[in-house]
């Protein structure tokens, strides 16, 4: 029988966590992970993803244990290859199943992406307690499914009551990786470390870690207008794009950006940048927010439910970001940043609302609710 509070129970818990595909699932996920082994340090931890996604890789790094499933999203382009989609969901599902009756968790723990669908469904026939993190403020097909049996679903967005049960929705806002809010420098110190020129403004143009082929389009086209800028750009092109932007870069060898296929401290990147140009993620949108950053949003059309355009719309609509719709993004996107880094009123006004959106301290948030499910089912 474990004790109603927050010592660590005589029987270590055991959480199971899912979820992954990219990095905003990914370190959310790590982030609720290291709430609950800091609250309960013997606990067993075990995470389950997708083969061949980036959590495969970044999970072990983080030092916890990681099982994939063959699973895959439906491609809705080509019906025929759903197919081999829904085959794979099948062993998916048969593969959760043994990895729940083997683990025994207390509780499993969805934070979105390909695999959680088929593990807390798993988890939820066999009896085992659940809670979902919805990330964005239109949720998504697999957490409105599983949402009927699930205890829990901690939200980041008001009026989540449109997809969720009232009385089991915790606002709890999306976890972010400490490290962003712990960085120290001053924008100067933090330019000349990533070796920039400290005394010149900068714009960090960030696509995710596999890239956005529009906002890198729109970064190449002003390196052809061979224009010098007043600023200087730090540019994540991604892995998937890293190629054609290298080429451009060798060919137009621009003085005033400087380009990467990703940034390993983006603790110090978000502190160099007086703007950033980024995709309308929830969990970078939750970065963004807790550090106060003024933000050009260009939402990804080629995401479900169209959520990344409903999630930069939470913030135009508030004057907490400036949004420009991807289809327009070659177009608007570098005279928008232009504008901006001329009116450093509108960038102030602009960063001023986003930090009042901010929710703090959401991973130990998540790790309340996970005990109160937990304390209560025993």
């Amino acid at each position: 029988m474990k004790e109603n509070n927050n010592t660590t129970a005589s029987c270590p818990l055991r959480f199971l966590v899912s979820g992954g595909g990219t990095g905003g699932h990914i370190f959310p996920a790590l982030s609720i992970a290291g709430a609950l082994r800091r609250r309960h340090p013997d606990c067993e931890i075990l995470f389950v993803g997708a083969e061949g996604r980036m959590e495969m890789e970044r999970v072990p790094a983080a030092g916890y244990e990681i099982i994939g499933l063959p699973v895959s999203g439906f491609d809705r382009h080509n019906p025929l290859r759903n197919i081999k989609v829904l085959w794979r969901l099948w062993r998916s599902m048969t593969k959760a199943r043994a990895i729940v009756r083997r683990f025994r968790p207390d509780i499993a723990i969805g934070v979105g992406g390909y695999a959680s669908g088929p593990t807390l469904k798993a988890a939820q026939r066999a009896g085992i307690p659940t809670l979902l993190q919805e990330q964005n403020s239109y949720a998504g097909v697999t957490n409105k499914l599983l949402a009927a049996k699930a205890s829990a679903i901690c939200v980041a967005y008001k009026d989540m009551e449109r997809f969720f049960p009232a009385g089991r929705i915790v606002m709890t806002g999306n976890p972010v990786r400490k490290a962003l809010t712990s960085c120290t420098l001053s924008r100067e110190e933090a330019r000349r470390a990533l070796g920039l020129e400290p005394e010149r403004p900068l714009v960090l143009v960030v696509g995710g870690s596999l890239g956005a082929r529009t906002i890198n389009s729109a970064i190449i086209a002003s390196m052809e207008s061979g224009k010098e800028l007043p600023y200087q750009i730090l540019w994540q092109t991604g892995k998937n794009d890293a190629e054609r932007c290298r080429q451009a870069v060798d060919k137009y060898k621009p003085s005033d950006i400087r380009s990467c296929t990703f940034i390993d401290d983006m603790a110090t990147a978000y502190r160099a940048a007086d703007l950033v140009v980024a995709r309308a993620g929830a969990g970078t949108i939750s970065e963004l927010q807790l550090l106060g950053k003024a933000v050009v949003l260009i939402p990804s059309p080629n995401v479900a439910e169209d959520h990344q355009r409903k999630n930069a719309e939470a913030l135009a609509v508030r004057d907490a970001a400036v949004m420009i719709p991807d289809a327009d993004a070659a177009t608007d996107l570098m005279v928008a940043v232009g504008s901006l880094m001329k009116d450093g009123n509108r960038r102030l006004k602009l960063e001023r609302n986003i930090a009042s959106m901010a929710m703090t301290d959401s991973d130990e948030r998540i790790a309340d609710a996970v005990d109160n499910i937990v304390y209560r089912k025993s």
